[in-house]
Parts: structure tokens; sequence; C-alpha cells
């Protein structure tokens, strides 16, 4: 409690929000996993008025989506929009933006300021393995999957105690302060549960 502390006490930015724009070109549908009270709309991301998170001093922020690649089976069907446009980019468009998987927004208000502050980077399509990503990712996966277990969440289909388990013990990495070896034991306890 006293390492959180000072994250708790001391916010470096306030009404923080995120945005993501997927390439309609790479990704047929999506799903954020977790903050669905987090919502808000599109047109509230530009104003400064609405209220929306802190992040503390050592804080970080995690969002994890399900994407399903065009194409790919598993796509909610839709009927075609009436008034929305509806076609394609451009040939132009398409090879421009030919590698790029998104774009992530963030605005933000520094301290004592009333306005909000653009950062954006586009996040490029480089088709990793899950074995090939970093241990911070692979282990927020495993913390995603336990709770789509714990909540018996209709999403959770073909996840077992195992794979959770095996990813967090994998991507454990230094754990300095044993956050994450505590988590382990947790999804190991929790496995033992379920199972009496």
């Amino acid at each position: 409690m006293v390492k959180e502390m000072s994250g708790t006490l001391f916010a470096l930015a306030s009404d923080v929000k995120i945005q993501v724009e997927f390439n309609p070109a790479k990704v047929g549908a999506y799903r954020l996993i977790g903050y669905e009270n987090r919502a808000l709309a599109d047109e509230d991301f530009n104003d400064d008025k609405k209220d929306a998170g802190e992040i503390g001093v050592g804080h970080r922020v995690t969002a994890l989506y399900e994407i399903i690649p065009v194409g790919a089976a598993g796509q909610p069907t839709v009927d075609p929009l009436k008034y929305q446009k509806t076609k394609k980019n451009d040939s132009d468009s398409k090879t421009q933006y030919a590698n790029e998987l998104m774009t992530v927004k963030l605005r933000y208000k520094p301290l004592q300021t009333s306005e909000s502050v653009l950062l954006s980077t586009v996040v490029k399509d480089n088709k990793l393995a899950l074995e090939e990503t970093g241990n911070d990712f692979r282990f927020a996966a495993s913390v995603a999957g336990f709770g789509m277990l714990l909540s018996d969440s209709e999403h959770a289909d073909g996840v077992t105690w195992s794979q959770i388990l095996t990813l967090a013990k994998g991507a454990k990495g230094t754990d300095e302060e044993g956050y994450r070896a505590e988590f382990i034991r947790l999804v190991e306890t929790a496995e033992i549960l379920t199972e009496k």
C-alpha cells in the first residue's frame, strides 16, 4: 500500500481519454476487453468539458482488444448502411495505410490546466505470434483471460486455467515487487477452487 500511495495521491494528468481507430482494410471486427463501463461517445473525445479519468505517478493503463481480421471467420454480420458512406478508401489511401492496423489517440490535461493536449501514434500490423510479444503484453493477456474465466464470460470459449498459468509463468520476468508471482498463486488457487 505504501508503494501505491504516491500514485493515488499525486495525479500527473487529469481527464485522460483514449480513442482507437481501426483500419477497416485490416480489422473486420473488434472487442474491447474490460472497460465496458468507461465507454465515451466519439464526440466527447475532443470536448474538454467532459470529465474523464486521472493517471497518477507511476501508473499505467492497459487496454486489450480482441481483433478479428478482415475476411476471417467469426465476424458479426451487419446490414449495409443506408445513409453512411460505405465506399472503401480509394487505391491511394489503401496503399498509404496498407501496413497500419490502428491509430491510437490520447488526450489529457496537464496539471493545473483546463486545455487538453493531444498525442497520436500509429500501430503497425507486425503480425507477431503471441510467443514473440513482450513479457508485459503476455502477462496482461493472462490477466485478461483470468478475468474472463472468473466472470464466466461468453468470450472465454477455449480459454483454460492451464493456458493462463503457462502464459503468466512464461511472462513473469524479473518481478521485483512480487506482484506477478502473487497473481500466479491466485490463478492456481482459483483453479483448485473451481475443480471442487
